[in-house]
């Protein structure tokens, strides 16, 4: 530093010192829910059913309150004690049923929530088209290439209404870091790293099985439909996700979220042009066919992505957004967006081997050229923290965007072909897995290299 001034010094002294300011922080306002804050009329209303009651199905039946303007009129499940518990979950009494087709053949149902196994997506959203309803899928919209496409084909040959269930995309995170990146904010965005890390059984599908699961309350021939014949197994019908028959493993349960928001914020609309990945069976080694630590590293055109799941350790979910003049990274609930120092600055290290003469014709000639301003004028680099209010849901937000593309008959935020994007990125990664190579998208043949 000794061939500084004292003055510069001081100049440039400030200009770190006000990159480390004290953050902003904003509280998000939440749009309002469709039909939230006025009546609608009886002619109005939306009446769904649910097709497939377990976990995810109750947990959307029970944000579908938050919606006004809808109506629950029906359910169905293969196993029959989830029939009681989506009552519960709608607070409502709604006949239930075992037979999906029941429910497509009811004139007063408008639209479908489909939220059962991976491998049953395909044949249940395509007959729901044909019946005209539209289509809440869960994610990943298809259990391999061809269903994400046979599916994408009966939305639109039907004109129907698809919502994929990544809930993240309705998010009003989402939806800032989505404004802060298109504002040019962050600069260019060259790599995204992505993680969604669990350590529990729970978090790694070991869900406990109902006392009352048999062969008399649960309708196995019928879930087994598109998948291997097997003798019933209890295990298989509650954690199918840990089994290729039924599930896509930890990509089409995390990847697809990581994935699906990342495409949202950065607006990209096309599956990964290639997957390389990584990872093993290293602790829940209980029969399942994936792996409990996957990791893969995605080729886009001006952009490379790595994602990670791990069920050995509760990392937690973050997406972190690279950029040339910030970093934003999002948490849960939370955006955090940095700004980085990119004011000039005089080359300090290289010219360490320079003659004491040169350095300082150097340094004057850049003070020439960079008129510095006084260090009171100096803006500090502020970094800025946005949250979502107390209680907010994002699965909530996402049904109401869908039903009310159900009512305006416009495109979803996460319609068939963005949702078969986001599904083939889990399908690519699995490949490369599993075949031990790098996975290619071949779009024009719509189909994975090997």
């Amino acid at each position: 530093m000794h061939t500084l001034t004292r003055r510069d010094f001081v100049r440039f002294g400030a200009a770190s010192l006000g990159s480390r300011a004290a953050m902003k922080v904003t509280r998000l306002e939440p749009l309002a829910l469709f039909g939230a804050g006025h009546d609608v009329a009886p002619s109005d209303r939306i009446r769904f059913a649910s097709i497939g009651t377990g976990t995810r199905g109750c947990e959307l039946l029970t944000a579908s309150l938050d919606v006004q303007g809808i109506e629950c009129v029906a359910v169905c499940d293969l196993y029959d004690s989830r029939h009681e518990a989506a009552r519960e979950a709608v607070k409502k009494q709604v006949p239930a049923t075992r037979n999906y087709r029941e429910i497509l053949d009811r004139k007063d149902v408008d639209a479908v929530i489909v939220a059962v196994a991976d491998h049953q997506h395909r044949r249940i959203v395509v007959d729901a088209c044909a019946a005209g309803k539209d289509v809440y899928c869960e994610k990943p919209m298809s259990h391999n290439v061809e269903d994400g496409f046979a599916i994408v084909e009966a939305v639109q040959r039907g004109n129907r209404i698809l919502q994929v269930g990544s809930q993240r995309v309705s998010s009003i995170v989402y939806e800032k870091a989505r404004e802060l990146y298109t504002s040019g904010a962050l600069g260019d965005v060259f790599f995204v790293e992505g993680a969604s890390d669990r350590n529990s059984p729970s978090g790694a599908w070991v869900y406990p099985i109902p006392p009352d699961a048999s062969e008399q309350t649960i309708d196995w021939n019928e879930f087994l439909v598109g998948a291997p014949k097997r003798p019933f197994d209890p295990v298989r019908f509650f954690r199918w996700r840990c089994y290729s028959d039924y599930g896509e493993g930890l990509a089409g349960d995390l990847f697809v979220h990581l994935l699906s928001g990342i495409h949202f914020i950065l607006g990209v609309d096309e599956a990964p042009q290639r997957a390389q990945s990584s990872g093993g069976l290293f602790r829940w080694k209980d029969g399942r066919d994936f792996p409990d630590l996957i990791e893969t590293l995605y080729d886009y055109p001006k952009l490379r992505v790595a994602l990670r799941c791990n069920l050995n350790n509760a990392g937690g979910e973050p997406i972190k957004f690279h950029g040339t003049k910030g970093t934003m990274e999002i948490n849960g609930q939370t955006l955090v967006f940095t700004p980085q120092d990119t004011t000039p600055k005089p080359e300090g290290y290289s010219i360490k081997g320079w003659p004491e003469k040169l350095r300082k014709e150097y340094l004057a000639k850049w003070m020439a050229e960079n008129p510095q301003p006084d260090p009171l004028e100096y803006k500090a680099v502020e970094a800025e923290t946005f949250t979502a209010p107390d209680n907010y849901s994002d699965v909530s937000a996402h049904q109401a965007n869908f039903f009310n593309a159900v009512r305006s008959r416009t495109k979803t935020v996460e319609n068939e072909e963005f949702g078969n994007h986001a599904a083939i990125g889990c399908h690519l990664a699995n490949y490369a897995y599993f075949k031990n190579t790098i996975a290619t998208w071949d779009a024009s043949a719509k189909a994975i290299r090997g």
